[in-house]
Parts: structure tokens; C-alpha cells; sequence
């Protein structure tokens, strides 16, 4: 491994613009076993993350402990949110990770403060908390203790299925706190998947994953998101979804199409004029300007093509657009980070990160 020292408040003319003279920044690292990546491990002032009221978000706490993500899903809405430390909202993003190795030290003494009343916290709205560096960095056990030993309900969001790593830990503070566990799913062709998604597990691994949380005692629900339109929303292919979630043993599914962010929309376009460019005018027509959300004719087709299908396999569903504004049932309520979040520098998580 090799590690790339970096000195606290010191400029670094090696560093990434917009990295150099970060006083939060530890080091920077980067390992054979993430060929192409680098860490850049920052000691961050806050953990808490407070929604503004006049987001879409259907939750008011959030906890991110990654910037950037190396599932490099063409169409991730997070993607704009690189831009605030002046990298890219392409390859920096899938391969430039903040890793905000105190979090949990942080987040345990923001919730000891006295003013905190045990809202229900989210956590995988931003980037994956599971995301492959996990692995290595392990900050998800303190944050769940941190969460369980304040009494705060929280609730999770991943496709990594490293989540299994932690199930009895989850196991353990369901016993003192809600705990809500959804996985996300959107492509289950694998060609698709890999090319699409090439950072995440497979679908098969992540349905595993759902078995494993289900046979723990949780009452999973599967984000079938985004669905994109020519690609993965046909009958054949959402029945084939439906069936492998229904064996998996979820219970519930929240399906949406696709959103195209500023920043992901145009990473997207990038990959679809290569992959397929025979549907690049359809997008086009779709999603036109600056227009993020796919039309509500659309989106209603959609769920009539979708709510008979979910009735057919016994699962409890609904459609994102369903969801209030706010929820009190917070696993339930969020939505994923694949698709939704339409953040500025007022958004859920500022642009001062550190």
C-alpha cells in the first residue's frame, strides 16, 4: 500500500484541485487492490446532516460518511455533488472517495448534545455507506452504535452487500431502536448490470443479501429504481424482478424511473450515445433542456404497468411519487440514491463537507 503523507494545513501542490488546502485532509491513499482509486481521508466537523425544509427529501437526518462512489452508476443523481470540490462529475466521482474516517466519533457526541430529540436518521442518500471501501475503512459498526446507544431509529439504504457483515450488530439494535434495511436494485440483466453499474454487486448478490436480512428478523423493502425507459421497464422484465425480489423474501418494493440530475444527466447521455445510441433521441425527447424528471404521462404509465404486477406476486409497493414530504416511517420513506434528489448548495448535505 502505498501512502501519500499529506501535513494539516499545509497546501499540497500534488493534490487534486480543490483538494489542496483542505485543513480536514489526513492523507491521501491509494492500494493495488483499488486499481485507479484514490482515498482522501479527511477528519470532518459534523456528522449530522440537516435536510431544509423546503427539499423533496422525505426524511430530516441524514449521515454520509463517503463522498464519491466506486458502484459508478452511469445515472447517480450524487454525482453534481463533486463538483463542490472542484472534481468532476465523472471519473472523479466513481474513482476520487472522501472518507470521513471520524465520523462516528463525531456523530456519537453530536448525539449526546442535549438539544438532539432522536429523529430518525437515514443514512445511504448521498453515496453507499456499503460502497467497496467499507471493507477496508469499517466505519458503519460505530456508526450503528452510536445510533443504538442514543435511541436514535435509523434506517439504511445500500447496494452493497456487505451490509451482511453487519446484520447481527442490526439485529441487535432493532431490539432498541427502529431499524429499517432496504436494498436497491434497479437492472436485473446481468449484461446490463455490469455495464451500467459496473462497481456493484450483482443482482444475485444483492437479492442474497435480502434472503440474509430476511431470515434476521428484518421486514425488507427493495428499491426497484431507477427503472429506465426502453431498458428495464417492458412487462417480461419487471415480472422477472418482482418474481426474484418475492423469492428473496423482501416485503415491499418502491419502484420510480429514471431522474437526470445536472451532472449525472450528462455522464448518462455520455454512456447511453455509447452503449445505445440507437435511444438517444428518445431521451432526448424524454428529458429535454434541463428537464431532470422523466414526464408525468410517463410516470403514470409506469405505475399502471407496474401496480397489477406487484399485486400478482403478493408485495406491498408503491410508487415514489406517492410519498409525502416528510415520513414517520424513515426506511420506508427515503428515497434512493439512485435517483431523486434535487440538491443545491442548499441541499441535504452542504457543500462544506469538512
Amino acid at each position: 500500500m502505498r501512502w501519500q503523507g499529506q501535513e494539516l494545513g499545509v497546501a499540497d501542490a500534488a493534490a487534486l484541485p480543490g483538494l489542496e488546502k483542505l485543513n480536514g485532509l489526513v492523507r491521501s491513499v491509494t492500494t493495488p487492490e483499488f486499481a485507479g482509486m484514490t482515498f482522501h481521508e479527511v477528519m470532518c466537523k459534523s456528522a449530522l446532516n440537516h435536510v431544509p425544509g423546503a427539499s423533496a427529501m422525505p426524511f430530516d437526518w441524514t449521515v454520509n460518511p463517503y463522498r464519491g462512489c466506486s458502484h459508478a452508476c452511469a445515472y447517480c443523481y450524487a454525482r453534481g455533488t463533486h463538483e463542490y470540490l472542484e472534481l468532476d462529475a465523472g471519473r472523479d466521482f466513481d474513482s476520487q472517495i472522501i472518507v470521513k474516517i471520524n465520523v462516528a466519533e463525531v456523530l456519537a457526541k453530536e448525539l449526546r448534545r442535549g438539544s438532539w430529540t432522536r429523529d430518525a436518521v437515514m443514512l445511504g442518500t448521498n453515496t453507499d455507506p456499503y460502497q467497496r471501501a467499507e471493507g477496508r475503512y469499517r466505519l458503519m459498526p460505530d456508526i450503528v452504535s452510536a445510533l443504538t446507544e442514543s435511541g436514535t431509529p435509523f434506517s439504511l439504504l445500500t447496494k452493497g452487500t456487505l451490509l451482511r457483515r453487519d446484520l447481527p450488530l442490526l439485529r441487535e439494535a432493532a431490539a432498541s431502536v427502529d431499524v429499517s434495511l432496504a436494498m436497491s436494485i434497479a437492472v436485473f440483466d446481468d449484461d446490463l448490470q455490469k455495464l451500467l453499474e459496473p462497481g456493484t454487486p450483482s443482482a444475485a448478490a444483492r437479492l442474497e443479501t435480502v434472503r440474509a436480512a430476511s431470515e434476521a428478523g428484518f421486514r425488507v423493502t427493495v428499491f426497484l429504481m431507477p427503472i429506465l425507459p426502453h431498458l428495464t421497464d417492458s412487462i417480461p422484465a419487471l415480472d422477472h424482478a418482482l418474481t426474484r425480489i418475492k423469492e428473496a423474501g423482501a416485503v415491499r418494493v418502491v419502484f420510480g424511473a429514471l431522474h437526470l440530475r445536472p451532472g449525472a444527466k450528462q455522464w448518462f447521455m455520455q454512456w447511453l450515445g455509447e452503449r445505445h445510441p440507437e435511444l438517444v433521441s428518445s431521451y432526448l425527447g424524454l428529458y429535454p433542456g434541463a428537464s431532470a424528471n422523466a414526464p408525468k404521462p410517463y410516470r403514470s404509465w409506469l405505475s399502471k404497468r407496474v401496480r397489477p404486477l406487484l399485486r400478482v406476486h403478493g408485495l406491498d409497493g408503491r410508487a415514489e411519487d406517492d410519498e409525502p414530504r416528510r415520513s414517520a416511517t424513515p426506511g420506508l420513506a427515503a428515497r434512493t440514491h439512485v435517483v431523486t434528489t434535487s440538491r443545491g448548495r442548499a441541499g441535504e448535505e452542504s457543500a462544506r463537507l469538512f
